[in-house]
């Protein structure tokens, strides 16, 4: 049980150390980014908060790599000072060393899905408005729920809402519209509706559209105009909705039940948010799997040629791994596979295959 404990205590200490030298070089490499890309348009202090809302994302899209190198860390500098050949003297197998780093991994994947989930979510969330409102002058709301499609835009053409029935894969295209315009004092002076809302480039192109006047003394009926073609300026971009309306990690791991409901009740295909909330709760067995490549590669009793393979070998088997079971995930979003195959299916297999190095290079 010492024994256990103390290997815990060892991966517990690697697993920060790493995750700290991680947190640091990427927000350096980040903030080096934002001001290669945005230093003429904004400050150096928001230069450094759009780097700071940006760094969870990234130590999230990269744990598992942290997973190969502080299990790696630990497995090598066990070997090396002899701990494993005294675990193994005491009549201990080699199965039983990963009991506690199995717990720990498995600890660490539920404690990210669980709690810095949600705070990524809202970190990305932040950093897509933020960097929309400050470097491009705008700021998009876009809103899901059982009534339709709700978005918000303000931006040197005004203030704009709009509400839609239905829309296509990525809203670029709505249908059953109505839009409302405001003024700068958020007051409305028009509503349009039509029957399909398309975004082009600086333009929102309206089909079959009735354009109702609102102002004081004016009598909206008897001014209401029916058009079959409108064009209503806009700064609002298509990559822009498709990161807020078709990015599922903006969205929190306990929210996304709810918000898989409210799509499917208006009628959106909630099948990427479907895929993505099943491959989230996946991402513990996957940590197990890249902890358990790096005891394939990191066990055996360390030779100071060897060394540096083993690590390169661990980490060159761990981004296989992690690189398919993205293009499986893929193959989920866009239907090819049901969702819990392409979900589940890339973790066990990840699971099965590094414990299967493990078994085929350790003798007992």
């Amino acid at each position: 049980m010492l024994l256990h404990i103390y290997f815990a205590g060892k991966f517990a200490k690697n697993f920060a150390i790493t995750l700290s030298i991680f947190i640091t070089f990427m927000l350096l490499i980040d903030i080096i980014e934002q001001l290669r890309r945005f230093a003429v348009s904004i400050d150096y202090i928001e230069i450094f908060f759009l780097a700071l809302l940006n760094l969870p994302g990234s130590i999230y899209q990269v744990l598992p790599l942290i997973i190969i190198l502080s299990s790696a860390w630990t497995f090598l500098s066990l070997a090396r000072n002899s701990e494993l050949i005294v675990f193994r003297a005491a009549g201990k197998s080699s199965i039983s060393m990963l009991i506690t780093p199995v717990i720990l991994s498995l600890l660490i994947g539920v404690l990210a899905i669980s709690f810095f989930n949600p705070i990524v979510a809202s970190t990305s969330k932040k950093y897509a408005d933020v960097k929309s409102k400050l470097i491009e002058g705008q700021e998009t709301t876009i809103s899901i729920g059982t009534e339709g499609l709700w978005l918000r835009q303000a931006d040197e053409t005004g203030h704009t809402v709009i509400r839609a029935k239905r829309a296509n894969s990525d809203a670029t295209e709505l249908y059953d519209v109505t839009l409302i315009k405001l003024s700068d004092d958020k007051l409305p002076i028009s509503r349009v509706e039509a029957e399909i809302l398309t975004l082009n480039d600086s333009l929102w192109t309206a089909k079959n559209s009735i354009i109702w006047p609102i102002k004081y003394g004016l009598n909206s009926h008897s001014n209401v105009q029916k058009l079959s073609l409108v064009e209503i300026p806009t700064s609002l971009k298509k990559e822009q909705i498709t990161d807020q309306f078709g990015d599922p990690s903006t969205i929190s791991l306990w929210s996304l039940p709810e918000f898989i409901g409210q799509l499917e009740q208006a009628g959106f295909s909630a099948n990427r948010y479907s895929v993505w909330f099943q491959s989230e709760l996946s991402k513990p067995i996957f940590l197990i799997a890249m902890m358990l490549v790096s005891a394939a590669f990191c066990m055996r009793q360390s030779r100071v040629r060897g060394t540096s393979l083993h690590v390169l070998a661990a980490i060159l088997v761990g981004f296989l791994l992690f690189y398919s079971s993205n293009f499986i995930l893929i193959l989920g979003i866009n239907g090819q596979l049901p969702v819990l195959i392409s979900a589940w299916g890339p973790s066990f297999a990840a699971l099965f295959i590094s414990l299967g190095l493990f078994l085929n290079r350790e003798e007992g």
